[in-house]
């Protein structure tokens, strides 16, 4: 697991003093480099048994990387990994309340609901209104999204595709080396929208940051001012992604995702001609049955329709 920069202390410390460690220490900083997440939650006896070291080695092991005794050491380990470790609690917290499948399924719902209108109330016009415009103005638009977020992203590159050329989804089966590599060729007239819910990647905060570099305009589109992305973007538009049972809820996103698409399909002007091309397009990949469903003429015009199971 990549921890960002300002949860990465521990894992620096150890970095750092690694070399000048004994290898009784070293036993104990590959323990806890493999398994972070365990060791948050081990008291010092309990370590040095799993290591094979002793209590006095583990304890010398946390003042070598930095810090006063084993304590403090877990603690910060503990504060590194609060984050990620959000909706595992999240969980057991809630494991003991009773609730039927019905249940479950409407506080989603209404979860979602809760998240798309504090969506909804929190968007700044002005911010929406110059992320329309980067995209219209822009002479390349590439997309950036890992994780869960790769699917709104997708939507989105889709989205923005219909009303306007050069637009690239940097999502591929090669992940973000591919991305890298293309942001290359970023100039200070493209934009660079990357998308990143919790638990956020780390690449995806350096692949804005080559952007910036690059002189690119970054339009981030995340979860709130406190996301890691914000530091680096130009302009960043938030979607509230509160969720019981994962790390964030990807319906708001997906929502914000369309909405702006949809402002931008807006700006662009005469929608016709670009729908038209791109039904042209896919024509010849579509049911001619369901092409153009739902009907227009209402019941009439599923008087000829076959039953479910009649011959044809």
């Amino acid at each position: 697991m990549a921890l960002q920069s300002e949860d990465a202390s521990v894992t620096h410390r150890i970095a750092k003093a690694f070399p000048a460690l004994s290898a009784a220490h070293r036993q104990v900083a590959r323990f806890v480099l493999d398994h972070p997440l365990k060791v948050a939650t081990l008291p010092v006896n309990e370590l040095a048994d799993l290591v094979g070291v002793s209590v006095a080695t583990a304890n010398r092991f946390a003042r070598a990387v930095g810090y006063e005794g084993y304590a403090k050491f877990r603690a910060a380990l503990v504060l590194s990994y609060e984050k990620a470790l959000a909706p595992v609690e999240k969980l057991r917290v809630g494991r003991d309340q009773p609730a039927t499948v019905p249940e479950i399924l409407d506080g989603a719902l209404a979860e979602i609901i809760r998240n798309i209108e504090a969506t909804r109330r929190t968007l700044d016009g002005a911010t929406c209104t110059q992320a329309v415009q980067a995209i219209h103005q822009a002479r390349r638009v590439y997309v950036v999204g890992l994780g869960s977020s790769s699917w709104p992203a997708g939507i989105l590159a889709r989205n923005l595709d219909v009303n306007r050329e050069d637009v690239h989804l940097l999502a591929t089966l090669e992940g973000p080396g591919f991305a890298a590599r293309t942001l290359r060729r970023l100039t200070p007239d493209d934009l660079v929208v990357v998308l990143a819910t919790p638990r956020y990647f780390a690449d995806t905060v350096r692949l804005a940051q080559i952007a910036r570099r690059h002189g690119a305009t970054v339009l981030a589109l995340t979860d709130g001012p406190h996301s890691p992305l914000v530091a680096t973007a130009t302009l960043a538009l938030y979607a509230q992604t509160d969720c019981h049972y994962f790390a964030a809820s990807d319906a708001s996103l997906t929502a914000l995702v369309e909405a702006l698409a949809s402002a931008f399909a807006f700006a662009a002007g005469d929608l016709v001609p670009a729908a038209t091309r791109v039904t042209e397009a896919v024509l010849p990949w579509l049911d001619r049955d369901y092409a153009a469903w739902p009907p227009q003429g209402g019941a009439d015009d599923l008087s000829e329709t076959p039953q479910s199971g009649a011959a044809s």
